[in-house]
């Protein structure tokens, strides 16, 4: 087929990186008063999450430091719903490939699926909290506050969502998700949410906020005390920072996805779709007629969720997927589409020419392409030359190479990622 030429593109977001992440940690602990709230000698629970969050060992390294250093005695524990797939060992071997165990961490770090019942909203819902941390004389949550991947709302995924889907487990998840079929998950988050708090176990937690180059941006002390709409303030701030692909393109090439990179595997508000299979659902979003995706990351540890959101993908890709917790995930989130098998082909050839006659074109020159690492990582992106005025006119945007033509290797494939993208000697200057 005759491609468009490709051009390797530099895309510049503010730099809003924190310098002193342990010194702004125990800052934000500190003014917030945290360690007046227990006395000498407590036991403190720590939940952290399983997403790919920067600095994450480094955070909760520094919280647990605090509070050592205020007398306490910190534990740490999965706040990961099924996470892991669903089992104790299997979370804490999440929280372990992040670096976060007791010889790194300097305090212990307990893992169990076993639940405590904090009793029924008032719509019925029952409340569940990780019993190790029910147990505690105080929980403290380490989470990044984020959009979403399945709705728009303004609480979305942060510790109030951590505290109800997290804390609960798998018993509570499971539960969460159902409800949430009907009520819509920010309702079901807000009023299990709540019914924690009235446990009164809670402290409140350390809310991360990532910048549009994965940086951490901004490190926030999260008193129990107006958590609820604290965490809408930094939703709404951390929104406006969020990095986008550039432009609307016929086919999205993606790299890689998984765990690491989006609770749905890739970002689907940056890939425009949703896990039920709509696409093109989000406002002020670039358009994707096709997406093709081409594998899934290493620690993701063969979870494929999200492999249903894309129009084609690689061989590689199904080989790479561990099905039980890619079952698992998507069932307990009661989103079945998200691990449905697109079409797939042996090589990147064979899925790209399958997939350009599908977009309404009959000159493949004319079919606009972009390519990504993943969803996370928007500061390089391989773009179509017919994407030229679109990339002129956005000062964001600096061509870093070419033009140079697709090309594939001796297998079918494509080149490795941005560096070794281009193709020797594809470079025409």
């Amino acid at each position: 087929m005759d491609y468009s030429r490709l051009y390797l593109v530099k895309q510049t977001f503010p730099d809003r990186r924190v310098a002193d992440i342990p010194g702004t940690v125990q800052r934000e602990l500190s003014s917030a008063g945290f360690a007046q709230r227990l006395r000498p000698g407590s036991s403190v629970a720590i939940g952290v999450g399983s997403r790919g969050i920067l600095n994450i060992a480094t955070i909760v390294k520094a919280v647990a430091a605090y509070w050592k250093s205020a007398g306490m005695h910190p534990f740490i524990f999965p706040a990961m719903g099924s996470h892991g797939a669903a089992t104790a060992e299997g979370q804490a071997d999440v929280l372990a490939h992040y670096g976060i165990h007791e010889a790194t961490m300097g305090c212990p770090v307990i893992s169990s699926l076993d639940v405590v019942s904090l009793g029924k909203t008032g719509t019925g819902i029952e409340a569940f909290m990780d019993q190790n941390a029910f147990n505690s004389d105080g929980v403290m949550l380490i989470g990044r506050v984020k959009w979403h991947t399945d709705f728009a709302g303004k609480i979305e995924s942060g510790l109030f969502k951590m505290m109800a889907i997290g804390l609960g487990k798998f018993a509570g998840a499971q539960r969460y998700h159902t409800h949430a079929y009907k009520l819509g998950l920010e309702n079901v988050i807000r009023q299990v949410g709540r019914q924690v708090l009235k446990s009164g176990k809670i402290l409140g937690g350390i809310a991360i906020l990532e910048d549009a180059n994965h940086n951490t941006g901004q490190i926030t002390a999260v008193p129990v005390e107006g958590m609820e709409q604290r965490e809408e303030e930094l939703l709404a701030l951390v929104k406006s920072w969020q990095g986008h692909v550039p432009a609307s393109l016929d086919i999205l090439i993606i790299d890689q996805i998984g765990k690491n990179i989006s609770g749905a595997g890739m970002d689907t508000k940056v890939v425009n779709r949703n896990p039920n299979g709509l696409f093109n659902c989000w406002p002020d979003t670039p358009q994707f007629e096709r997406i093709y995706l081409r594998g899934i990351t290493d620690v993701s540890y063969g979870n494929g969720v999200g492999l249903g959101m894309a129009d084609m993908v690689h061989d590689n890709l199904l080989r790479q997927i561990d099905w039980v917790p890619t079952r698992i995930n998507a069932l307990t989130a009661s989103t079945c589409a998200a691990i449905r098998t697109p079409a797939h082909f042996p090589t990147d050839r064979q899925c790209l020419e399958a997939l350009m006659p599908t977009v309404g074109k009959f000159n493949m020159r004319d079919v606009t392409i972009g390519r990504i690492r993943n969803t996370m990582e928007l500061n390089d992106v391989v773009l179509s030359e017919n994407l030229l005025p679109v990339i002129n006119s956005n000062p964001a945007l600096e061509i870093v190479e070419g033009p140079f033509a697709l090309e594939f290797d001796e297998s079918g494939d494509l080149p490795d990622w941005l560096g070794s993208a281009v193709p020797a000697g594809a470079l025409t200057h």
